[in-house]
């Protein structure tokens, strides 16, 4: 019985040694840093950085270690005197040994963040930027002045990496473009490119009698000249024979040339001609039926922060769960309609760098499907994701977001277009072809706060197409006034 205690014993100390160096030969053959500690009688508090190993050595011999939480760090007894604690994630937890007696001792386990690798990477990184690290129970807090919102926001992230709690503390130095916001207005419109074209060919035309003023951007030249140049003779409001035309171009369509521009090259001539008023048009299109406002939103976000806008809704489908002997169905809802995603940067000369992502999408009933007696609509989505850099006030479109639709619709008279045989004659099918286009339109301002004594100033109003004291109202001549006796 002795004989037999001794060789399970033997055995035991064989199998932890090797699993001893199995340990120290994976430990240093993967470079990962360690440290030992012998174990006082006194001391009831450990340390182990994370992703660091803590090797404890012990007096006495011990039968076993537990960790409360398991998920902050991990104990193996490679050797009766030896545990090897190994730190996974910043936090406290209690670390309980066990004698060969199996008399408990506790310990508290820290596990620490590298603040120094923390520090050394924020260095390599922004050389420039003066950041202090350090600890407060399972966060890292961040100290020090940063250069901008931006700059602090990625020194945060780089630590995340570390540390999946950060608190960032930092001071921004340029505390006038921290404060500032920025409010985007943005309109959402919906343009049927096929009436548009028509509209195209009698108003923005170029060239020939049809022209009503200086409308090319001379970017690229007129469409119908070789040259690509405006004639001399026209100007704004005039036709090239010197007469008088209806204001703005809206009024009675003028025949001519067939050169037309689609609603790209429209908002290229807003985006080349400032003092074109895009407002004037759009809501000359919307009066026409020919463009369909879908939102207005004006946003405001802080400098460096993100702001969402949604005006829409929510539809409702089911997710069928199944189990051993029952299903269970779980109602979920899903966002549609027209949504604004943007994050403003402001550099330090004043430039707006603006991140923006504008999404429109509606139910599609046309592509549903039945699901347990549910009827689930698709979603048709037209999204942009892009990033430009503007001045304050400037304004850019996105534009090519182009959904074809092709309908069906069949119609019948009731009774006589169920007859057989005779039933065709009472019954017809049409298709409806819709091409339309969605335009995007945004501009973001400078915000900044007030001081408690000044007086916010009135909202400024969008200028006319034709200045006041050119426009009578009727046509494009300077408006006279009457002669006496005349």
């Amino acid at each position: 019985m002795n004989t037999q205690s001794m060789l399970d014993k033997l055995a035991w100390l064989l199998v932890a040694k090797l699993a001893w160096l199995c340990v120290t030969s994976f430990t240093w053959a993967a470079g990962v840093e360690f440290s030992q500690v012998s174990l006082p009688n006194d001391q009831q508090t450990l340390r182990v950085l994370t992703k660091r190993s803590l090797v404890i050595n012990s007096p006495d011999p011990m039968q076993r270690v537990s960790i409360a939480d398991p998920t902050i760090a991990s104990a193996v007894v490679v050797s009766p005197t030896q545990v090897l604690i190994q730190g996974l994630v910043p936090g406290t937890t209690s670390l309980v040994l066990w004698d060969d007696q199996g008399r408990p001792r506790p310990f508290e386990l820290r596990v620490e963040v590298d603040l120094r690798s923390v520090e050394q990477s924020i260095r390599d990184v922004f050389p420039t930027e003066r950041v202090q690290a350090t600890q407060a129970g399972s966060a890292v807090v961040l100290k020090g002045t940063a250069s901008s919102p931006a700059v602090a926001d990625q020194i945060a992230a780089l630590v995340k990496t570390q540390s999946p709690e950060v608190l960032n503390l930092l001071l921004v130095q340029n505390m006038a473009a921290a404060d500032s916001a920025v409010l985007l207005q943005v309109r959402f419109a919906e343009v049927d490119r096929s009436a548009i074209q028509q509209l195209g060919l009698n108003i923005f035309s170029t060239g020939g009698g049809n022209t009503i003023g200086s409308m090319t951007t001379q970017q690229f030249g007129d469409l119908n000249t070789s040259a690509g140049a405006v004639p001399a003779n026209v100007q704004r409001g005039r036709d090239p024979a010197g007469n008088s035309v209806i204001a703005g171009g809206i009024g009675n369509p003028l025949q001519g040339s067939p050169a037309v521009f689609g609603l790209a090259d429209l908002a290229n001539i807003f985006l080349f001609r400032p003092d074109i008023n895009v407002g004037v048009t759009i809501k000359a299109l919307e009066q026409r039926n020919l463009l369909q406002i879908l939102a207005e939103p004006n946003v405001l976000a802080l400098n460096g922060r993100e702001a969402s806008f949604l005006a829409g809704g929510e539809f409702p489908f089911p997710v069928v769960q199944g189990g051993t002997n029952f299903t269970s169905v779980t109602i979920l809802f899903k966002e549609f309609g027209v949504r604004l995603r943007f994050t403003p940067t402001i550099e330090a000369n004043g430039t707006i760098r603006l991140k923006v992502a504008p999404e429109v999408s509606a139910l599609d009933f046309s592509n549903a499907l039945t699901v347990s007696g549910f009827l689930i609509p698709a979603l048709t989505t037209r999204r942009a994701e892009t990033e430009i850099a503007l001045r304050d006030g400037q304004t850019f479109a996105i534009a090519g977001l182009i959904d074809n639709r092709v309908q069906e619709v069949a119609s019948k008279i009731p009774g006589l277009g169920d007859l057989p045989f005779i039933g065709k004659l009472f019954r017809s099918r049409s298709k409806n072809r819709s091409n339309t286009e969605l335009l995007v339109m945004v501009s973001p301002k400078l915000v900044q706060p007030l001081e408690p004594t000044e007086v916010p100033g009135l909202p400024e109003f969008p200028r006319p197409f034709l200045e006041p004291d050119k426009f009578d109202g009727k046509t494009g001549e300077t408006p006279r006034s009457a002669t006496p006796g005349r």
